[in-house]
Formats: structure tokens, sequence, C-alpha cells
């Protein structure tokens, strides 16, 4: 379940999770509705520095609350002369905090503080060169010319008084200022995105330099912090309760938990029967033999397959898996009496995708969606603070072996939503079978940390093949490999044409069901990283 499903939240609408991180330094990322808002906030982390993104027009009282040590104002897809363009507080330049515009942000600061935007007609998109003129604190250690990725049609002409120009391109006048003695920052280019080679120096500059922060957002202190905060909230008596999917976010909840509060963790792992093949054995191997934590185990195959006799709409079988689950998760949860907490593998990227008021809803999201409040728990959420690569450095510390660490995620309705059509137990089995040949395959070519998800995909159609001089008429199994950083935006995996060869062969050749294997070479956007 910690996985598979999370409670939704709308935390950019109230201040109720203001002192989560108040022990560390904390910069704030303004979201104008960029494309790499999250992104800028990970960037932030990986230098140590919590951050967190909280949207535009965010209250200057709730932002006081959090006392950020700096704030970032995003990129955005509008004009700042538009007239419904998002813009703040104006107050917010006065808080006597330092603030860093990236792209729109820095248009924005410029208009705002009385420089000059101008709509020039011509636009800058991709790799671009910078020209340093000035390094002040912004652009400290870079060469005078450097490599940055622009994406921007307006451009900041004049600046405000007091700002110098550190920086320029093609395509803008002024690609970076700054301020020093009020706080102020400002840089066209993004920063954020690997195309600038030296923007993560950029970002340490205004960390660091400007808003004097310290590197302690560390594993190490993640750990400490966490099994604090679940002592004090669970105390010395009380038990709780996980659902456990066994995957890397259930298996660090679990470890953290357990280590907060020992054997007063009890966990509850459902064996759907959609899970990968033989993963169920490896779960409960880890977990009472190696983890040493103590789980209910529960055999329901029978019991999903027999409520999915033909469903084949994805919504659906989204909404009756969830629901089986909830419902035996409250069969075995009602025999601990004593358990008042219910913990659940809640990340911060669930937290931004299900409470941002721009999201759209595409599908019912396999991370979002909770058990009900009726059960009458007390909510526990040890990584709601953590983006998945996180989650994965916090596991490193302690101690979780690499297949768990570095597993794929995996949805909560598990292969039910990868099978396109009825799903049935010998479809599972087909399934089983040709993934964990693509799975051994792909670990073989060295290739599995690299990807962001690789899996095989059954469509119910059959088509015709060749095979030993007769006509097969059979499934086909559908490839798909993505690379990203958090599942928001994926691309398609470039897999060499050996590798593709390899699995396509294997596949036919041990899984007689099927007779053809093709490769997914879409991206997110517009398709989505799963089929259903």
């Amino acid at each position: 379940m910690t996985d598979a499903t999370a409670p939704e939240h709308r935390p950019h609408e109230t201040p109720a999770h203001i002192d989560e991180a108040a022990g560390y330094d904390t910069v704030l990322v303004l979201d104008f509705g960029a494309q790499y808002g999250q992104l800028i906030a990970r960037r932030v982390r990986e230098c140590h520095v919590y951050s967190q993104l909280i949207p535009f027009d965010a209250p200057l009282d709730e932002i006081r609350a959090r006392r950020p040590r700096g704030l970032i104002l995003s990129g955005g897809p509008m004009s700042v002369y538009v007239d419904d363009a998002p813009r703040p507080d104006p107050a917010l330049f006065d808080l006597g905090v330092p603030v860093l515009g990236i792209c729109y942000g820095a248009q924005l600061m410029a208009l705002e503080l009385g420089g000059t935007v101008t709509r020039t007609g011509a636009s800058e998109f991709g790799k671009t060169r910078l020209c340093v003129a000035e390094h002040g604190t912004m652009l400290a250690g870079l060469d005078d010319t450097e490599q940055c990725w622009m994406s921007h049609r307006d451009c900041i002409t004049a600046p405000p008084d007091g700002f110098v120009t550190l920086a320029r391109s093609d395509g803008a006048p002024i690609a970076a200022m700054e301020d020093r003695a009020r706080g102020l920052f400002a840089v066209q280019f993004h920063p954020e995105v690997v195309h600038t080679p030296r923007g993560m120096d950029v970002l340490g500059n205004f960390l660091y330099q400007a808003c004097g922060c310290g590197p302690t957002w560390t594993p190490a202190s993640i750990i400490e912090e966490q099994v604090a905060r679940i002592r004090a909230q669970v105390g010395p008596h009380d038990r709780a309760v996980l659902g456990l999917s066994g995957g890397v976010d259930s298996t660090v909840a679990a470890v953290l938990v357990h280590k907060a509060i020992g054997d007063r963790l009890v966990c509850v792992f459902i064996d759907q029967g959609m899970m990968r093949e033989s993963e169920a054995e490896h779960v409960v191997e880890m977990f009472t033999e190696h983890l040493k934590i103590p789980l209910i185990a529960v055999d329901a195959r029978r019991r999903f397959l027999d409520r999915l006799v033909g469903v084949t709409d994805p919504e659906r079988k989204r909404k009756i898996i969830g629901e089986e689950f909830i419902r035996c998760f409250e069969e075995e949860s009602r025999k601990l009496t004593d358990a008042k907490f219910l913990v659940q593998g809640t990340l911060y990227s669930d937290v931004i995708e299900s409470g941002t008021r721009q999201a759209a809803k595409i599908k019912s999201h396999h991370n979002v969606g909770g058990l009900p409040e009726k059960m009458g728990f007390e909510l526990v959420e040890p990584l709601r603070l953590l983006f998945k690569d996180e989650v994965r450095a916090v596991g490193e510390q302690l101690g979780l072996p690499e297949r768990i660490v570095w597993r794929q995620p995996f949805p909560g309705p598990g292969l039910g939503i990868r099978i396109i059509g009825e799903v049935t137990a010998e479809r599972v089995d087909i399934l089983q079978r040709a993934d964990a040949i693509l799975q051994e395959e792909v670990k073989n070519a060295g290739l599995y940390r690299e990807l962001w998800q690789c899996f095989a995909i059954l469509p119910v159609i059959r088509s015709v093949g060749v095979q030993g001089d007769e006509r097969t008429y059979a499934y086909p199994i559908a490839i798909r490999a993505v690379r990203s950083d958090d599942a928001m935006t994926a691309d398609w995996a470039r897999l060499p044409y050996e590798l593709l060869e390899t699995v396509s062969s294997r596949i036919i050749n041990e899984v007689p069901e099927v007779n053809r294997v093709v490769y997914d070479v879409s991206s997110k956007p517009p398709s989505t990283i799963e089929w259903e």
C-alpha cells in the first residue's frame, strides 16, 4: 500500500506542514507553472539544502512562518505582459530574504522593481553561449564564457536601479544581474538543467554565499530526524501497521519506523497475484529472514482474480484492485486491535502531483488514493518530505540491499494494468515469464540502474506468426523502457539493438504463447509511462 497508495493532500493551500523540516535551512521555490519547477527543488536538495515547492501566490504570512533562508522564483510558460500572467505579492522582495529569479522569475523581478522587459520578437531556445562580464556573487568561479540553456522570447533590456549586469547572450542583453546589497539575483538561463554544465555552481553560489545555508540535508540527518519524529508521534507504547508492497518506498518506510519503535510495527503484505515473477516470495523472505520485521503475509491471489473476471476497462480495473486491497487490509488490521497508527510511504512528488491546483486528472494515479479515514488510524508518513532519489539514498544509508534500493517503480495494481484487456491467471503467468526475461537481460547489459522503468506489456490481441514451418496465432509482447528523473516527464530509452534482439528472441522461444515482440518509442508527454 505504501508504494501503491497515499492519501491526497493539498499542502499548497494550507500552512499545515510548515514545521515539517523546521530544523533545516530551507529555500522555498515559488512555482509559476514552470516545466522545471520540481527540478529546481530537487537540485537545491542535491546541494544538501532542504527545499519545498509552493505556489507563486502563497500568502506572505505563510512564507514568513516557514522562515526560509532564501526564495527562488521559477520559470513559467507565460509572458510577463500577458493580462493574466501570474505575479506574486510585490512585498516579496522586501522580506529581507535573498531572492533568485530564473527565466520568467528573472523577468518578473526586473519588471516589478522598475527595470525593462522587452518583447523583442526573437526567441532563444536551447544551448546558448553565456558571456560573463562581471562574476559577482552568482557567477563566481565561472569562466568568462560558459554554455547555458535558454528558453525565452521576452528579455530584460534594462536592469532596475541598484542592479549590476553580470552576463549577456546573443538573445539576452541581460542574461544575469544582481543587487548584492538587497540580496536580489536573476538569471535568464536555467541553471537547474544538465544542459547548463555549471548550473549547480550557480545554485551553490546562491545557496551558500547569498543565503548562508549549510549543507545539512543529508541521508544521515534525515534518518535521525525522522526516527525522532516517529517516536514522538507514536509514543512509547502504541503499535503501528504498514501495508507493504515490497518496493523501495514501503521498505524504507518500514525500516525507518521499525528503527524508531521496533516490533511495535507490524507489516501486512497482500499478495494480489499480479506481482512480478517470484516477487512475493522474495518480499516475505526479505522481511522475515533478513530485516526481522514482523510481517503478516496474505495470499489473496484467487480473490483478486475472481473480482477481475470480464473486466477490461482500465479505470475499473484500478478501482477494483484498489478497493479489494482496502477490504483485505481492513480485515487484517481489525485483528490488530491495539494498532493506532497507519504508516504510508507518501513521497514529496506524490504531494506535489496530487496537491497542485493546476494538476489535471489523466488517470487514477497509482500512488494516490489512500485508505479511508473511517479506519480510524492516525497517519505516519516518514517519507513525505523526500523525492524518490532521496528515498534511495536513505535506503542505502540504512544498509538495505541494492536490489531493494534500486528496484524500479512498480504500480500498485501491478501486472493488472500491464495486461491490456481482461486479467486472467494464464495471462499473468505469460507476462511474468516475459517480463522476467526482459529484467534479466537488461541487468546483464548493465542498464537496469540507468532506466527509470523497463517492463513488458501484454495486449490481449493475437497476431499471426510462423514457427517451425507452422502457422501460429499468439500474443504479442510490448517492451517499454524510459529514462526519467521523477516520472513527471519521461523519454523512451534508446536500448541497443543487440539487447532488443536478444530479449525478443528469448521471449518468443521461451514463452510459447508469444510470437511477436514490439518496442514502444513514445515519450511522456504525450504518452504516459504505463499503458493503462
